[in-house]
Parts: structure tokens; sequence; C-alpha cells
């Protein structure tokens, strides 16, 4: 009889296979909902891992049972061995086989580098795309950059990165009569477009529920033009899905403020500079960093693991009255 697979499971029950590693905080764009228009100040390079520390951990994380690792940021292609990273990591192998390797990125740099991250083992990308309005993207990212954003996601979709996902925030007044458009150039397309609720991650701690557009909004405002079915089986999946009148194409919904999927959440993060966390609203965190640069063996690391999953609570508590916002951005957790 074989040894059973070790899982990394919280005291609730959940069974963790999801990783997502951010390479960077840093950022090409400045996203209205997410930094200021002067930027945030950037981690320290010194405390950054580097990149052998952060596949070591990987690795570790891998051997414990997660089957997907997720490259996010910041922008994580401004991470100049991101290709060598991918590499890394896709070559590694654990109990369940080696894990799926997947980015979220702006495109702004995808052109370039869609077909060398294909070849080094990267599976798929989500990508962010909050308008189709060129003068409307350079407002909300202070950057005029829409053509780089599209160019990105053709250069993914060239390169075989399927299944394409590309996700919007939803935000009143400023993108919410575009829902019918987004979801509409991505069915034409072959693509999956998800709305996330805006949540309490933006640097400036201006966050507003009344502002959020919820997603029984967004899909009241989809079914003004397209029949939706839902999908069956969501699992672990942030997004709930609706097949667009009849399928193949889906749109998704995630939904983390008004309709939590904390009760199936098998994800954990590490930040770029080494620190763990078992949620993204979390405000404590487990040194890594420190561990490994004190000569740490896998063994503790993994201890490491399970100890910062054992204090992981039932839920986000965004809507308990004691709820307090992380002090880091959104930009320097990782999505």
């Amino acid at each position: 009889m074989s040894d059973p697979v070790p899982a990394l499971t919280d005291r609730h029950g959940r069974v963790h296979r999801d990783l997502r590693i951010s390479l960077t905080d840093r950022c090409s764009l400045r996203c209205t909902y997410c930094m200021p228009a002067e930027g945030v100040p950037w981690l320290a390079g010194s405390t950054m891992l580097t990149t052998a520390e952060l596949v070591r951990i990987a690795r570790v994380a891998v051997g414990l049972g997660i089957t997907e690792v997720r490259l996010t940021g910041g922008e994580p292609l401004l991470r100049t061995d991101v290709v060598d990273v991918v590499r890394q990591i896709a070559a590694l192998t654990g109990p369940l086989g080696p894990p799926e390797v997947s980015i979220t990125t702006n495109a702004l740099r995808l052109p370039a580098l869609a077909a060398p991250l294909k070849d080094a083992g990267l599976r798929r990308v989500n990508i962010s795309i909050d308008t189709l309005d060129r003068e409307r993207f350079a407002a909300l990212t202070r950057r005029d950059r829409l053509h780089d954003t599209l160019a990105g996601i053709a250069a993914a979709d060239a390169a075989g990165l399927h299944p394409i996902k590309l996700n919007a925030v939803a935000m009143r007044g400023v993108n919410d009569d575009e829902v019918v458009d987004l979801v509409r150039f991505a069915v034409d397309r072959g693509y999956e477009m998800r709305f996330i609720e805006q949540m309490p991650l933006d640097a400036g701690h201006t966050w507003d529920r009344t502002q959020m557009v919820t997603q029984a909004e967004v899909l009241a405002s989809l079914r003004s033009a397209f029949a939706l079915t839902e999908v069956p089986g969501r699992g672990s999946a942030p997004a709930e899905r609706w097949l667009v009148d009849g399928g193949p194409q889906t749109v998704g919904v995630i939904a983390s403020v008004t309709a939590p999927f904390c009760g199936a959440c098998d994800r954990v993060r590490l930040t770029a500079d080494g620190q763990l966390r078992s949620c993204l609203f979390s405000r404590s965190e487990t040194d890594l960093r420190t561990l490994l640069r004190d000569g740490a063996d896998d063994e503790t690391l993994g201890a490491a693991f399970r100890d910062c999953l054992a204090g992981k609570k039932p839920g986000h508590d965004i809507d308990d009255p004691s709820f307090l916002q992380p002090d880091r951005p959104m930009s320097a957790i990782g999505g």
C-alpha cells in the first residue's frame, strides 16, 4: 500500500492545492483601485526572494500536495528572469505530479514573452482588462497602453496559452456600462470574461462598498443581452460561471464580497519578500525568508506552511464590523 499524499489541511478541513507566488510588487500601470498615481513605496531589493529561494519554497509546497502555482505581482512579467522562473517551477514534481503553472498579468509584455513562456512550461494566463475604451483605459490605469494590452492578449492566444481568462473589476460610474461589451469581445474570440467585485485592498484604503458593483448587478446587466445558464460543479474555483447563449463560451463572476467562497478556499499566498499568507485579507504572515536565510531544512519549511494554515480563519469577515483592511495593498500581496 502506497503512502498517503501529504496534504496542507487547515483546521476547517480545507485541503490546499493552489499556491500563489508574487514575483514582484512593482507594476507598470497605476490602476486607480489599486494604487495612487505616484505609486507606493516598493519593497527593498534585499528583502525580495531570489529565484533559487522562491523555487525552493515552491518545491517544498509541491511536495506537500500543491498542484497549481499561479505567478502574480504587482506585474510578474516585470521580473527579468520570469521565463526561467516558469521553467524551473514547471519542472518540479511531487506526489500528485508536476504543478500547473499559470500567470496573472496586465499583458503589456506578452507580445515578446508569450511564446518563450509557453515553451518554458506556462499553461495559461489571466489578463486584466477593465475597459475597451482607450481614453477610459488611460484614465483608469494612468497609462495610455490599451493597444499594448490588446496586443498581449492576441500574443497569448497565438502562443496557445489557453484558456485565456480576462479579468475586469466592475466599478460604478466607471466601467459598469461596458459589462456587455466586454463579454461580447471575449465570446467573439473564444475567451472567458470574468468580473471581479471590487475588494478592500487598495493602497489608499478608500474602498467604499456602496460604490462596488455587485454580482447581482453584473448578472442583471448581462441578462439584458444574453441567455445565461449556470455551470454546475464550481469546486474551489473563485468564479461562478455561466454559459453565454448556450455556450460553449462562459462568463464568470468572482463575488468575494457579496457571495464569498471561503468555505472551499484552497489557496495560500507567498509575497515577493517571502511572507506566507493564508488568506488575501490576512493581517498576519509567516516569515519564510528568514527561515530560508537562517538555513532551515525542507522539513522546517513544511512545518511553517502547516503552522500558517493552522491559523486560517473560516472566512475573510469583510461584513464583520471588526474587519480591518490588510496593511499591505494588493500589489504587495499578490493575487
